[in-house]
């Protein structure tokens, strides 16, 4: 990237943005918000622009082997990295408390956002329910919409996001799940085709 502009891109931090000129096309969006957990960035152009910014990125990047990959390549990773995606881990049911994202929620002076005061509540309470990651123990591919069962097939949640890992060799997965089930190496069972598979729920990410 950094061959492709005069501006300075690989001193940015991490989740930063700069408009800059790059592979010769002015107000270009370079930003440091690559979610695949490998850092990265994302460059945001105008259509026109597409395919000239496309075939300058591969010229460039010829010498270090680079090939294109498309969304499930990035799912798979961002899942690997314990990263929400909105409409899996994060909806407008799922609160960003219940998502463990209390870390970026600011309850400071004058950030007055929307159910500000529930969230708030949730933080000083707790939440009944939490998304928590977990491994396949026995064979299956979790996937998104699942139930989460108990050992006796009491729906306790449901699969959020679900693939087979790549770069761990597992069958991983994201479910929401009340509260009494989130404890890491707690053992749940995710139901697959009206059969009770069993995983067990651990600490994200899976990959450090």
């Amino acid at each position: 990237m950094q061959k492709l502009t005069k501006a300075n891109v690989v001193d940015m931090e991490y989740y930063t943005f700069q408009i800059i000129n790059f592979a010769g096309v002015d107000n270009i969006i370079f930003s440091t918000t690559g979610y695949t957990g490998s850092g990265g960035c994302e460059i945001y152009i105008p259509v026109a622009y597409a395919k000239q910014v496309w075939d300058a990125v591969f010229e460039a990047g010829k010498e270090f082997g680079i090939m294109p990959a498309g969304l499930g390549c990035r799912d798979t990773l961002r899942l690997e990295k314990g990263f929400c995606l909105y409409g899996h881990e994060i909806d407008d049911t799922i609160s960003p408390i219940e998502a463990g994202l209390g870390w970026i929620t600011k309850f400071v002076d004058g950030n007055d956002f929307l159910n500000r005061e529930i969230f708030a509540a949730q933080k000083a309470n707790g939440v009944s329910q939490k998304i928590v990651g977990f491994e396949m123990i026995d064979r299956g591919i979790p996937r998104n919409g699942y139930e989460v069962c108990d050992a006796e097939g009491n729906c306790i949640g449901m699969v959020r996001s679900g693939s087979p890992s790549p770069s761990t060799g597992k069958n991983i997965g994201t479910a929401l799940v009340k509260k009494a089930f989130s404890k890491k190496d707690t053992e749940i069972f995710i139901k697959i085709r009206n059969k009770l598979i069993k995983a067990v729920v651990v600490k994200m990410p899976f990959l450090p």
